[in-house]
């Protein structure tokens, strides 16, 4: 199939002059993206007691995984809506009203009574919160990363891998926030205010964010593109392939960082680990991620982005098990931090390569709407529900190997995908 998509050429041109304000506006966004939903995923177990409460704990925190898992259904709908909207008003617009809602809907968790102070209430609220962040999230992703690679073409591994190191951030700050705070407060002072602490930080980020989105310029290839088209109705129409291959493109990222992310919950209800631990070897992860995604996407610009996929699909594949089974049978805190070294590694290498690989699967015209929901299918399917599923099969397989098995399946899927994009769509 011939790629649609314009090539870099081998000698790069001049280098847009507001590229690296487009990298700190995007990064912004993004990084409040992630440490919204990785703080949730942190403080799971609080929240399922103060919000969800049941007789059953593991039930309690299934209802509040499935709670988290809920707005990912919000994020392709978003991801039509922002996405087109990305595609026919613009990148910069679309970057401002997602930040906009993401700081709406951390708002409301910030200061959200609990289920003891309102009843039905609480949980109610956090769900519509989860909806608004789904909603936004959805044309969070394309969209910014379409801004990133369109300032510049050249080189779109190394620019759109910030994408992936400022979730590296987050997720650093989200552990920080963890171990800091089941450390150095009371299981009472936890419960009762600390845990809103880090939402709170994260609502600071949001202003910031909206004010360099405002004073960006558009992107020069979106201005310089036909935006008369219809994007939605392209892609359904021409692009089905294409769709279908970046969803399961998506598919090994989302696995990974949402194993890493279950993570500290594994270490505390499996393992017995104190959480201390669990978030510190998070930390671990997220350092990596931070410094290592810039390399891994300058080294996909010349070396392609499909080798770094497949290698890190195929390791998780062989790996996963080996390594959770060395991990139950030895849980202490430095076979913990190997592992999550170890996970840290192979979600980066996949990650940081794959947001250019989407971006080289769409035209301008439709690659905010395409980007969108691309991810956003895949985030949903594989990602949303990844924490209800895994603490789901382990109880009833009664094996605390059984995340493993969650973490194969995404990546045989992947693997085909990466293949089909690299000998179907001639992406290297």
């Amino acid at each position: 199939m011939t790629n649609i998509n314009t090539k870099a050429t081998s000698s790069p041109p001049d280098q847009h002059p507001q590229t690296w304000r487009a990298v700190i506006s995007s990064s912004i966004g993004n990084a409040l993206e992630w440490f919204d939903i990785l703080i949730y995923g942190a403080f799971a177990v609080t929240i399922a007691k103060l919000f969800f409460p049941t007789a059953d704990p593991t039930v309690s925190l299934m209802i509040t995984f499935a709670t988290f898992g809920v707005s990912f259904f919000m994020r392709p709908l978003g991801a039509i809506i922002l996405g087109t909207y990305s595609d026919r008003v613009g990148r910069k617009a679309a970057l401002t009203l997602s930040i906009l809602l993401m700081m709406v809907g951390t708002f409301l968790i910030a200061v959200m009574p609990t289920y003891n102070s309102i009843g039905l209430w609480a949980p109610a609220g956090i769900v519509l919160a989860r909806l608004i962040q789904g909603f936004s999230a959805g044309g969070e992703f394309g969209s910014s990363t379409a801004f990133l690679v369109e300032h510049a073409p050249h080189r779109r591994g190394f620019f759109s891998s910030w994408q992936v190191a400022s979730q590296g951030l987050s997720m650093l700050l989200a552990a920080l926030a963890g171990a800091v705070l089941s450390s150095q407060l009371t299981v009472e002072q936890l419960e009762s205010w600390g845990w809103r602490l880090p939402f709170i930080f994260g609502l600071l980020i949001g202003p910031a964010g909206l004010y360099i989105r405002q004073h960006l310029e558009e992107s020069p290839e979106f201005t310089e593109a036909d935006a008369t088209s219809t994007p939605l109705r392209d892609i359904l129409a021409q692009q089905k392939e294409r769709l279908l291959i970046g969803s399961g493109c998506v598919v090994m990222a989302t696995v990974s960082v949402y194993t890493i992310l279950y993570m500290p919950t594994y270490a505390v209800k499996q393992l017995k680990m104190t959480s201390t631990e669990a978030f510190s070897a998070t930390m671990l992860a997220g350092v990596i991620m931070m410094l290592l995604s810039p390399f891994i996407g300058h080294f996909s610009d010349k070396y392609g982005r499909t080798p770094f996929m497949l290698a890190s699909s195929v390791l998780f594949a062989l790996l996963t098990y080996p390594l959770f089974h060395f991990l139950t049978l030895n849980p202490s805190f430095a076979n913990l931090l190997m592992v999550q070294a170890m996970l840290g590694l192979l979600m980066t290498m996949y990650f940081a390569a794959m947001p250019a690989l989407l971006s080289d699967i769409f035209p301008v015209q439709t690659r905010g709407t395409g980007m969108s929901l691309s991810y956003n299918i895949g985030v949903m399917i594989f990602g949303g529900f990844a924490g209800m599923v895994i603490t789901w099969l382990i109880a009833a397989t009664k094996n605390n190997l059984a995340i493993s098995f969650y973490v194969i399946v995404g990546a045989v899927i992947s693997i085909i995908a990466t293949l089909a994009a690299r000998y179907r769509l001639r992406l290297r």
